[in-house]
Order: structure tokens, then sequence, then C-alpha cells
């Protein structure tokens, strides 16, 4: 089964319902609900979610919806490795450098973004949301 991580996002696009990305990014993330994937999000994709959406939901719909994400989603660590590759590699944006790097310590098969232009280097293969069903 192919294994993607899912960029933060995606995520949000889904969890916001972001027009007009949310179609798009729901219909990836529910090939993972469905089964047809893995799907990945970097431990830090959570912390980061847990911030942006307490302050618009409150805390207890905050915990709902992550513990909803992740009857579907798996979390890669981020560790001390995983930050001292992502601060070697040298890219402007650290964040995407650390999602870039969890992609590849999970063997994962696709990072899934609507930021494809920040992950040039990055070793795994960079896909939109609505790429990703042309590629299963």
């Amino acid at each position: 089964m192919k294994r993607a991580l899912f960029d933060v996002n995606v995520i949000l696009d889904v969890l916001g319902d972001r027009t007009p990305f949310a179609e798009d990014s729901a219909r990836a993330l529910g090939l993972a609900e469905a089964s047809l994937i893995e799907a990945l999000v970097a431990a830090h994709t959570i912390t980061t979610l847990h911030y942006l959406l307490e302050r618009e939901l409150g805390a207890a719909r905050t915990r709902r919806v992550l513990a909803d994400l992740l009857r579907i989603v798996e979390v890669a660590p981020v560790d001390d490795e995983r930050i001292r590759h992502a601060l070697a590699l040298g890219w402007r944006d650290f964040e995407g450098a650390l999602q870039a790097v969890c992609a590849e310590k999970e063997d994962c098969d696709f990072l899934v973004t609507r930021d494809k232009a920040g992950f040039k280097k990055a070793t795994t293969r960079v896909v939109a949301p609505g790429e990703l069903f042309a590629l299963l």
C-alpha cells in the first residue's frame, strides 16, 4: 500500500473548509479513510493544528477534531535526528524541511501539499492533493 505524508496546509484545508482547496484535500484524505493509502502527518503538524484550531473552535472541540483525524492518520515522529537533519538541509522554510525529512524517513511514496514549489529539493515525490488520485 502506498504511503503519503500530508502537509499541514492540506489538513487545514479540510478542517477549515478552506475554499477552493477543501474539496481536493478532503478527497485526498478520504483515500486514507477508505484504506486505499496509509496517511501520515508529522508530529509537529498535530501541535500546529491544535494551536490554530483552538483559537477558533475552543479546547474541547479541537480535541475532538484531532482525535477524529488520528483515527485515519499515523503520526510520524519528530525527534532529535530528524530535526538536525532538517536544519542541515539549509532550506529557508525549516518547517517544510522537517516535513520532507519525516516523509523520507517514513518511506513515504508521496508528500501531499499545496506548496509544491516549497519542496523542490525533497527526496520524496511531491504531489498536490488533486494529483494523488491519478497516481494510485
